[in-house]
């Protein structure tokens, strides 16, 4: 099921904090991918997209060597395949021991109109991807290249990242506080369940600035919920 301009406009309303939450109720506890935090610390900017999947697997020195750059399966023909708006996701296995991408193949994303890069590894050329604006979220920086301790080994499969199974064309939503992975046949519910979260939660904020105590506010109780309905009125 697609994203829809609606859905993506709302989840650009909505916390990551605010979606781990709603997809526990749901019962999807591993929605948070560990390890990938901006690599700008304070973005503002919140991403959202179908996630474009790529895994790597441990180096092998045969496979993993300079000349694999230039194979038909490699990371560059892999950024050509991400279309507009999509959030490449990659399984790095949570190695910090080489950068998966480096400037270059962060700005060829950037040009495609990719909305953001997130893995649970790191990059390479920190200040050069930092200047391309593609929004990334990672582990850090290091200078040795992917082939040190990588594999590239395919793209739009299932994988691993960060603790989460994601799967491509699931929705991917990242902020400040890190990246979440909403499954795709969950998608309407969990929109419409988080937009109302974030009203909720607001007005509960409104509550507090009033000196209002927590019990029975935060979770509401009932007399709080007829509460809350009545100021939507």
């Amino acid at each position: 099921m697609p994203l829809t301009p609606a859905q993506k406009t709302a989840l650009e309303g909505v916390t990551t904090a605010t979606l781990t939450t709603v997809l526990l109720k749901k019962g999807v506890r591993f929605c948070y991918i560990a390890g990938s935090r901006p690599i700008v610390p304070g973005q503002a900017k919140r991403i959202v997209g179908p996630a474009f999947t790529l895994r790597f697997t441990p180096t092998r020195e045969d496979l993993a060597t300079v000349d694999s750059w230039s194979s038909p399966r490699s990371t560059r023909a892999a950024i050509e395949e991400m279309p507009e708006g999509a959030v490449a996701v990659a399984d790095a296995m949570g190695s910090t021991a080489a950068g998966i991408f480096g400037d270059i193949l962060c700005a060829r994303m950037a040009k495609k109109g990719v909305a953001g890069l997130v893995t649970d590894g790191v990059l390479r050329d920190g200040a050069g991807v930092i200047g391309t604006g593609l929004p990334v979220f990672c582990q850090g920086y290091v200078a040795p290249a992917s082939v040190a301790a990588l594999n590239f080994v395919g793209w739009q499969e299932t994988i691993g990242c960060g603790g989460v199974t994601v799967i491509p064309g699931d929705i991917i939503v990242a902020d400040m506080d890190g990246a979440v992975v909403i499954p795709a046949a969950l998608l309407d519910a969990v929109v419409e369940a988080a937009v109302e979260q974030e009203r909720l939660e607001a007005w509960i904020m409104t509550e507090v600035d009033r000196g209002v105590a927590l019990p029975g506010l935060y979770p509401p109780n009932a007399e709080t919920k007829a509460r809350y309905e009545a100021s939507k009125k």
